[in-house]
C-alpha cells in the first residue's frame, strides 16, 4: 500500500530542513497563500523512497508577497527571476510560483515562461511531464493533490503523459521517460511512444541528454528498459554507435542471448549490482560497459566458420569519443570510458594467459594515469561476462575476474597504481645534472620496479645505472 500525502509530510517534518518549509508554509498560509510539495519528491516519497531535494511551488502570493515572507527566514537568493525560483540562504529548497510555458511561436522550440500566482494546482501541474510527476501535497493539510490520475499510473507502475497535446513540446521529455523507465521498472503508455517516436533529439544541447543518460545509468533499476524504449519509439536511431549493435551477430558458443545489442542491454542490467562497489567511478563503469562493444560492428567477420570480432576493444575507441562527444563529456569520462573500452577483455585475458606482475603494474599505470582503479575495469569485464546466457554467467561465475581480482590485490594493484619509487632527487642526489636524458632513466627505473617489483629508489637506481 502506498504511503499517504498526510505520512510523507510527517517524514519531510522529522528533518530539520523539513521543520523549516513546514514553518514558513504556516507563514505562507497566514500571509493568504498556500504551500505545496511538487514534483519527483512527491513521486518517490509515495514510492517509499527517501524524501529528499524538495521543490515548493506557492500559490495565492504576488512574486512581492512571496519574497518578503521568504526574507523574513533569512536572505533570499534569486535563482532564477524569470522563472520565479528563489531559495532562503542556508536551505536547500526551491520556493516557485506556479507557471505556465507558452510557445514562443508556431513551429518553434522556444517557450515564454508566464509567472501566476493566480492558477489553481492542477493548471499549473498540467505542463509537468508525465503524470507521477504531476501530484503535489499541501504541506499545511498534507492532502495529496492529484488531478491528472497520478496516483493510479503509479500504483500500476505506468508513465503516461500529463497532457498529450503539450508533452511533444519539448523533445528532451523521451529522454526522460527513457530514464523513468529505467529507474522504476515502469511501463510505457502506448500514446506516449506514438508522441515521442517523431522527436528530433538533435537540437537538444549534449549536456542535456547526457544528464538523462547519467540518470538512467546511475540510477536505472533496469537500464535495458531506457534503451529499450528508444528503440520502440524509434528514437534509437539518433544514437547511431549504440543503433549500429542492433544485428550484429555473435558466436553462439560464447553468445547464445543473441546479437550484440541485446548482449549490451543484458550487461547494463548485470552491472547495476557493481555501482555501489565501484563508488564514484559509477558512473564511468556504467558508460564503459554501455561502450565497450562499440567496435563490433566494423570488425565482426566470419573466419573459418566461427564469427569474430578481432580487434573489436580498438574499433571501439572512434565510436566511443564519437557518441561522448555529441553528449558534451568531460575529458575525464572521455579518458575513463575510453580506457575501459580498450581493455575490457584483460581480466579475462590475463586469466587465460597467465600475465606476469609487470602486466599487472603496467595496466594498473595505464587506468592510474585516467584515475581509476582495476577494479574498475573488472566490474566491466565482470558485467561483460555475466550478460550472456553461457552456463558460467547463468549460475554467476567468473573465474578469470576472481583470478584478475586476487592477483591485483596480491600486488597491490588493486585500488592504486604502482607510485615511482625512484624519483628526480634520487638522479640529482646521485650527481646528474637535470637533463632529456633524466628521462629515460626514469623510464627505465620505472619498466624495472614494474618487472621486479623492487622498492628500494637506490637498488633499482644502481642496476640501472650500472653500478
Amino acid at each position: 500500500m502506498l504511503p499517504t500525502g498526510s505520512q510523507i509530510r510527517e517524514e519531510v517534518a522529522a528533518t530539520d530542513v523539513g521543520r523549516r518549509i513546514l514553518e514558513i508554509a504556516a507563514r505562507l498560509v497566514r500571509e493568504g497563500g498556500r504551500a505545496v510539495l511538487v514534483g519527483g519528491v512527491v513521486r518517490d516519497g509515495l514510492l517509499g523512497e527517501a524524501v529528499k531535494d524538495l521543490d515548493v511551488e506557492v500559490f495565492g502570493l504576488t512574486r512581492e508577497r512571496l519574497e518578503a515572507v521568504l526574507g523574513e527566514f533569512g536572505e533570499v537568493i534569486t535563482v532564477g527571476q524569470a522563472f520565479g525560483v528563489w531559495r532562503v540562504a542556508g536551505l536547500d529548497v526551491d520556493f516557485s510560483l506556479p507557471r505556465r510555458d507558452n510557445k514562443v511561436a508556431p513551429g518553434h522550440r522556444g517557450f515564454e515562461v508566464e509567472c501566476d500566482p493566480n492558477l489553481d494546482f492542477a493548471e499549473a501541474a498540467r505542463r509537468r511531464d508525465v503524470s507521477v510527476n504531476s501530484m503535489g501535497i499541501d504541506l499545511a493539510t498534507g492532502e495529496l493533490l492529484d488531478p491528472h490520475g497520478g496516483l493510479r499510473d503509479l500504483s500500476v507502475g505506468l508513465l503516461r503523459a500529463t497532457d498529450p497535446s503539450t508533452f511533444g513540446e519539448d523533445p528532451l521529455r523521451a529522454l526522460r521517460v527513457a530514464q523513468f523507465a529505467a529507474r522504476f521498472d515502469f511501463a510505457v503508455d502506448d500514446d506516449l511512444y506514438e508522441i515521442c517516436s517523431g522527436f528530433d533529439l538533435g537540437e537538444l544541447p549534449g549536456e542535456r541528454i547526457l544528464e538523462e543518460f547519467r540518470k538512467l545509468l546511475s540510477k536505472g533499476r533496469k537500464p535495458s528498459l531506457g534503451f529499450e524504449f528508444l528503440r520502440a519509439s524509434d528514437l534509437l536511431s539518433q544514437f547511431p554507435e549504440i543503433a549500429a549493435l542492433v544485428g550484429v551477430v555473435q558466436d553462439p558458443e560464447w553468445h547464445p542471448e543473441g546479437d550484440v545489442y541485446i548482449h549490451t542491454l543484458m550487461a547494463l542490467d548485470r552491472a547495476v549490482a557493481f555501482r555501489e562497489a565501484v563508488g564514484e567511478h559509477a558512473l564511468a563503469m556504467m558508460f564503459g560497459v554501455l561502450c565497450h562493444d562499440f567496435g563490433k560492428p566494423a570488425t565482426t567477420q566470419t573466419v573459418d566458420g566461427r564469427i569474430r570480432s578481432l580487434g573489436h576493444e580498438a574499433a571501439g575507441l572512434e565510436p566511443t569519443r564519437a557518441f561522448l562527444d555529441r553528449l558534451c563529456a568531460s575529458n575525464e569520462l572521455h579518458g575513463q570510458v575510453e580506457r575501459l573500452v580498450a581493455d575490457h577483455l584483460a581480466p579475462a585475458v590475463f586469466f587465460e594467459q597467465g600475465a606476469t606482475a609487470r602486466a599487472y603494474r603496467r595496466l594498473a599505470r595505464k587506468h592510474g594515469e585516467v584515475g581509476l582503479p582495476l577494479t574498475v575495469l573488472e566490474a566491466v569485464a565482470r558485467a561483460d561476462h555475466f550478460g550472456r546466457t553461457t552456463e558460467d554467467a547463468v549460475a554467476g561465475r567468473f573465474p578469470g575476474g576472481d583470478h584478475f581480482l586476487e592477483q591485483a590485490a596480491a600486488l597491490e594493484v588493486a585500488s592504486e597504481a604502482p607510485r615511482d619509487v625512484v624519483q628526480g632527487r634520487h638522479l640529482i642526489a646521485r650527481g646528474l645534472e637535470p637533463s632529456p636524458e633524466f628521462g629515460r632513466i626514469l623510464e627505465r627505473c620505472r619498466d624495472l620496479q614494474d618487472e621486479t617489483g623492487l622498492r628500494d629508489a637506490e637498488e633499482i637506481l644502481s642496476r640501472v645505472l650500472g653500478d
